[in-house]
């Protein structure tokens, strides 16, 4: 597995994937992004990220995809992680992601974020790194998702986290994790 940052937002890359293998694939070819990709034999995974509007030492993380074929693998969470150390290194002081399920909120928590306790856009939860990685904060974004129509594999998920810590943290983005269903 290659991470590789492609260029941040004034580069004016574009990353061209396959709408029928990866979520937002159309979001990867606008200019005004950094892209990040994981490789591995192809991209397999990519984020678009860039300056918050309001807040110029912070940056948000737009759009992490995973291909279909590849999910459940935890690279959304190491390539999370790769961007956030980064994002630190250009001299970033926060990081910043909304999501808008569980499973992407799971992944966030893994590369170090928390809930911060608010929501946006479309009924995304906003995460951010640093921030309270306490239990009782990571049990609140997990109950405003089991109050949303949610599908059986989302309950199942939600079922198995109750009452639970967040997740650890991953030791570094090239970390290789076992597989599982968190």
């Amino acid at each position: 597995m290659e991470f590789a940052l492609l260029g941040w937002p004034d580069d004016g890359h574009r990353l061209r994937l396959d709408y029928e293998q990866f979520a937002y694939a159309g979001k990867f070819v606008m200019t005004s992004t950094g892209k990040a990709v994981v490789g591995d034999d192809g991209v397999v995974a990519a984020a678009a990220f860039d300056a918050d509007r309001t807040d110029p030492d912070t940056l948000c993380v737009r759009y992490i995809t995973v291909r279909q074929d590849r999910q459940g693998e935890r690279l959304g969470a190491r390539l999370l992680r790769f961007v956030r150390e980064r994002a630190t290194e250009r001299g970033f002081d926060r990081v910043t992601i909304g999501v808008n399920n569980p499973f992407s909120y799971q992944a966030a928590y893994r590369a170090g974020f928390c809930f911060s306790g608010t929501e946006s856009g479309m009924a995304e939860l906003d995460l951010g790194w640093p921030g309270d990685r306490s239990t009782e904060r990571y049990q609140d974004g997990l109950n405003r998702f089991r109050e949303r129509d949610l599908s059986s594999e989302e309950e199942s998920f939600l079922a198995a986290k109750a009452d639970t810590a967040p997740p650890a943290v991953l030791d570094s983005w090239s970390e290789r994790p076992a597989a599982s269903s968190e």
